[in-house]
């Protein structure tokens, strides 16, 4: 099965291709940005609790640096390989020029299933791997953050051994760090609240009021947990939840406190009092306004998605919605906001958090937020004005803006030497 299906990376390369045709983009930069500026593949022992030493295989690509430094999360999971980070990176690329934040992308993983390993055995992990790419990453030139698997303690761990071997402290290596070591104040809320910015602009463009607009997250986790509260706060309902245990339905909307403390108790929404069960393929398919996948991949394919009944596709989750799926509800007419606009309020408040390190001025998290909303209102503005020059979906209308941007920054700089 493995061998038919396509790695990330050629998936990741033939949505590059399409908007580079689309572009008409000159030959020569498309072949640059068609491939990683730079790779990195290290192998490192770590002595294990029982005295042993393991050999681990890590990895760090930078895709572009024309528009800055590389950013991008490092992941830890048993299936991480080049080829996945490979692609990360490059959709990373495109990530934060549709945002317009002045960095290229920039992915890193470990092969090692995190979970058979004590917290000391991690900690000795991630200071060796930092210590191997510490010849690349830096403030100036790529900057990690945290990915699956990995939180704002790999950060810090991450930020000590770099400035233990630069010889002082250097908040700004990493981002996703502790408050208390230079983090940001509203990053852990940034990913929701910059999608609810997005669903609320786009319900203006086709005229939805969101007060009493239904809604259904799949994927009740922190990012579909804050998102369902948000878009509460604007007078939404939300009717439907779900976690990876299966999910609640209530037609006349959920007491979001009440499901939370049930959560809270029980570690899942299920067995909520005030709902009825719903699985979590069955979750996608009940009528709303808003339908916002927060959970895994490819949810939303060409199976299910005729009996899609929703007016806005919000994409928390990073690509819960097919290729073909996407044609098959641009010709319903519904409006799918892209993952990589979508979910960018994460690397946006990344980017604060970085700003703030590097200028040693810390911000109050309204301002933050006031900050977030402005970034996130005129990027979707801008790709929704792509999309429809093109006559094309949003998710077109973001590739094509943001493959552009980087191309232009390639072309003004030019090659060297």
């Amino acid at each position: 099965m493995a061998s038919t299906q396509k790695s990330a990376w050629a998936v990741a390369q033939q949505q590059f291709d399409l908007a580079a045709a689309k572009l008409g983009l000159e030959p020569g930069i498309a072949a640059v940005l068609r491939e990683p500026r730079r790779q990195l593949t290290v192998h490192f022992p770590v002595r294990m609790d029982d005295g042993s030493t393991r050999v681990f295989e890590g990895h760090r690509v930078q895709h572009n640096l024309g528009r800055g430094p590389a950013k991008g999360g490092i992941r830890y999971h048993q299936d991480v390989n080049i080829d996945e980070v490979k692609a990360l990176a490059m959709w990373m690329s495109w990530k934060c020029a549709v945002m317009d934040l002045p960095y290229g992308g920039g992915k890193g993983g470990i092969t090692v299933d995190p979970k058979q390993l004590s917290q000391s055995e991690l900690e000795r992990l991630t200071r060796r791997f930092t210590t191997e790419i510490a010849v690349i990453i830096g403030p100036e030139s790529d900057i990690p953050a945290p990915d699956v698997n990995t939180n704002s303690q790999t950060m810090a761990w991450m930020m000590d051994t770099y400035s233990m071997h630069v010889g002082y402290t250097v908040p700004g290596v990493v981002t996703g760090k502790p408050i208390a070591l230079g983090g940001s104040q509203g990053r852990n809320e940034a990913t929701a609240r910059g999608a609810v910015f997005c669903i609320r602009e786009a319900a203006k463009k086709i005229n939805l009021d969101l007060k009493g607009a239904k809604t259904v997250v799949q994927g009740y986790g922190n990012a579909g947990s804050i998102a369902a509260r948000l878009i509460s706060e604007l007078g939404a309902v939300v009717i439907a939840v779900s976690d990876s245990g299966g999910g609640i339905h209530n037609p006349a909307g959920l007491d979001l406190k009440a499901v939370d403390a049930h959560k809270k108790k029980t570690g899942s929404v299920v067995g909520f009092a005030g709902a009825t069960p719903v699985s979590n393929q069955a979750i996608l398919e009940i009528a709303c306004d808003v339908l916002i996948p927060a959970a895994l991949e490819n949810q939303i394919t060409a199976e299910n998605a005729d009996r899609i009944k929703t007016k806005i596709v919000a994409e928390a989750a990073n690509g819960p919605t097919t290729p073909e799926a996407d044609e098959i509800l641009f010709a319903k007419g519904t409006m799918v906001i892209p993952d990589i606009l979508c979910n960018a309020g994460g690397v946006t408040v990344s980017y604060f958090e970085w700003v703030q390190d590097l200028n040693r001025d810390f911000w109050e998290e309204d301002e933050v937020n006031v900050r977030l909303e402005k970034k996130m209102v005129r990027a979707f503005n801008e790709v929704h004005e792509m999309a429809t020059s093109q006559k094309s979906h949003l998710r077109l209308g973001a590739y094509l803006l943001s493959v552009k941007r980087v191309a232009d920054a390639m072309t003004v700089r030019g090659i060297y030497p």
